[in-house]
């Protein structure tokens, strides 16, 4: 049986350069960065060169960069912490209704704990945030704008730079999740014009375990964990050494494969399997924006069909898709960015996200599409959704 794996937006395969780099760190330079004899500073030289490189990918100064243990710490970096250094003078925070669990239960962990006012801005149809309505929502009392970059669900790109200034009209920093767009769009902090940005190292073929969170030179910011003063003193605790590298040389691939064209390729192949699918099966719900989207994403509903049949059948197949965030699977809920969406009640069933990387043939789609076709049919046919 083949073996498809079109669920990249949950995990990566490890590029084999990146482990390469990896390696010697696990057994040859295993020294504590924070001591000051040889063997720590071996480590310590390795992880700043990997700050330069998350930096100049980032277009950033290497101290502006910190790194975590993955996005999810990234964003509750972000969040709490920005909000235990202004708290005391601004209590507002504001979200878009599509950000990921990382942004959206750290923001509903500061309403709850510490009485701070959350606002979840509303998208249109294909997942959007309008300016206006930020506009129209903050205030003088907002300490923080944070709307991502690119959904992780449906690909849609938001509206950052025009965000980033509205926020800084009055006085608010302004952070974004790029871990759906890292090493799919370009990266400039300053032409996005953002205070605060997080990445994530398996999203772009490096290891698990390790991300890393941008903050603006003079951006106040708390840590959010207590201990040792690594990490300028926003991230204690000793630093996942092969991790930190392996970010770094994943930054550099992905930097390279970026001005070489590699999301184009892949765009032609998303664009190939969404016309498959659309040609050869009917009552299908495209969601995302048309145009205005990442090159490696494709959500796609299916009517009258469940949803985890759907996955599971395909998975029998020896293909490998998702219907959302890896983070919520098995919550047994429907997406919150599809219903943010207001998609028809018939296609939030069963969203199939098919995202794609470097590693995706087109053999893998012709196979994904002639296993799909038979699949809806059949679950299709003895469905009790078709009856109502």
């Amino acid at each position: 049986m083949r073996r498809v794996y079109l669920d990249s937006n949950s995990t990566t395969r490890l590029d084999p350069r990146v482990l390469e780099a990896m390696l010697p760190f696990f057994k040859e330079y295993y020294g504590n960065p924070s001591n000051i004899h040889n063997f720590g500073r071996e480590t310590k030289e390795a992880i700043e060169q990997a700050r330069k490189k998350v930096s100049e990918f980032l277009k950033c100064d290497p101290l502006e960069i910190v790194f975590t243990s993955s996005g999810t710490e990234s964003d509750n970096l972000a969040l709490i912490g920005t909000y235990k250094a202004y708290g005391v003078q601004k209590d507002h925070l504001i979200i878009s209704a599509v950000e990921h669990n990382a942004v959206r239960k750290a923001a509903y962990f500061l309403k709850k704990w510490h009485n701070v006012k959350v606002t979840e801005l509303p998208v249109d149809r294909y997942g959007q945030v309008d300016p206006d309505d930020l506009q129209k929502a903050i205030t003088d009392k907002t300490y923080l704008v944070s709307i991502m970059h690119v959904n992780n669900e449906v690909g849609t790109i938001q509206p950052i730079k025009e965000c980033a200034e509205i926020a800084h009209k009055y006085g608010a920093l302004f952070h974004t999740d790029a871990v759906a767009s890292a090493g799919k769009l370009p990266l400039d902090v300053n032409e996005l014009g953002v205070d605060l940005l997080t990445i994530s190292a398996h999203k772009i073929h490096g290891p698990k375990g390790v991300g890393a969170l941008y903050i603006r030179r003079g951006v106040q910011i708390e840590s959010i964990l207590y201990g040792g003063e690594q990490e300028f003193e926003r991230r204690p605790g000793t630093e996942n050494v092969p991790g930190i590298i392996g970010l770094g040389e994943a930054v550099k691939i992905a930097d390279a494969e970026l001005k070489a064209g590699m999301p184009q390729k892949i765009a032609a192949l998303r664009d190939y399997l969404e016309a498959q699918i659309t040609n050869n099966i009917s009552e299908v719900c495209i969601n995302g924006h048309p145009q205005n989207r990442v090159s490696n994403v494709l959500n796609v509903g299916f009517a009258y069909i469940e949803g985890e049949a759907l996955l599971l059948n395909l998975d029998l197949e020896g293909i490998a898709v998702s219907s959302g965030s890896a983070c919520s699977s098995g919550s047994g809920q429907p997406s919150h960015v599809l219903l943010a969406m207001r998609v028809p009640l018939k296609y939030i069933n069963a969203p199939v996200r098919f995202s794609l990387d470097k590693y995706t043939t087109q053999k893998d789609l012709d196979y994904t599409i002639e296993v799909l076709i038979k699949v809806v049919k059949r679950l299709r046919a003895i469905s009790p959704l078709g009856q109502i």
